[in-house]
């Protein structure tokens, strides 16, 4: 997967490189392609990611953002397609969000903690792609991206709902329950679905859910609160009308 992310993206951005280096008059010419496997990674591992992107944020080196893509591809490309449900548009926004990475890279401040602020603009594409596409998110209800640890961690959003005794779902079969925990995500208001996608299926902390929204973290509380609520009233609603 990386090749192929790697490659397409290095086609797009390696020409606003060199033509940043015309520019300041040092005229260099990166080699992009080279760049995907010069053997680097080793060397760059040890590195934070706040001081990779501040690396290239001064110099703009290609081995700095191959590393900084290798890093978060998996993660934020499961987290596109479980937002947008579409795998091939999950792929452009994706392509989108790291040539946002490097056009903006001049606004990054040392020190800002890089994850949030990926998903930050990786949500703001994919918002702006749906709203261009006249669509409305469709969650995935796939394997969720593994927590690192640490502060609170929402766990399973099927489970937490079944284990609430929800109906129609405790009496529903697991396939049947997902497709309805989908069908019913998506009727959330956009700011609790975001909210949602990124607590229950990213695995991200409540400060780090803040920063992505830019809103308190009690606001990411209270939306999640919400989001929940309106799914457990959909469901005796489900069940009142006899579609459960």
């Amino acid at each position: 997967m990386w090749a192929r992310h790697g490659a397409l993206l290095f086609a797009r951005i390696g020409p606003i490189i060199c033509s940043r280096e015309r520019t300041l008059g040092l005229d260099r010419t990166y080699p992009m392609v080279k760049a995907l496997s010069s053997g680097t990674t080793e060397d760059l591992a040890p590195l934070s990611d706040e001081a990779l992107f501040s690396r290239y944020r001064d110099s703009a080196v290609p081995d700095d953002f191959n590393e900084l893509v290798r890093r978060y591809e998996r993660e934020l490309y499961r987290y596109l397609t479980r937002y947008l449900g579409n795998p091939a548009l999950a792929e452009d926004v994706f392509q989108n969000t790291f040539l946002q990475v490097h056009l903006k890279r001049g606004l990054y401040e040392d020190g800002r903690p890089v994850r949030p602020w990926l998903y930050s603009i990786a949500t703001h594409q994919a918002v702006d792609a749906l709203r261009k596409a006249g669509r409305h998110p469709t969650v995935s209800l796939d394997r969720r991206v593994n927590s690192s640890g640490g502060e609170s961690d929402p766990g399973s959003l099927v489970d937490l709902l079944v284990g609430d005794g929800t109906a129609p779902l405790a009496e529903l079969q697991e396939q049947e329950r997902r497709e309805w925990v989908t069908k019913s995500i998506e009727k959330l208001p956009e700011t609790l679905r975001q909210t949602l996608v990124l607590a229950y299926f990213q695995d991200l902390k409540y400060r780090e859910i803040a920063e992505i929204l830019k809103i308190p973290v009690g606001t990411v509380k209270s939306r999640l609160h919400a989001a929940l609520s309106k799914l457990q009233e959909l469901a005796k609603a489900s069940r009142q009308d006899g579609n459960g």
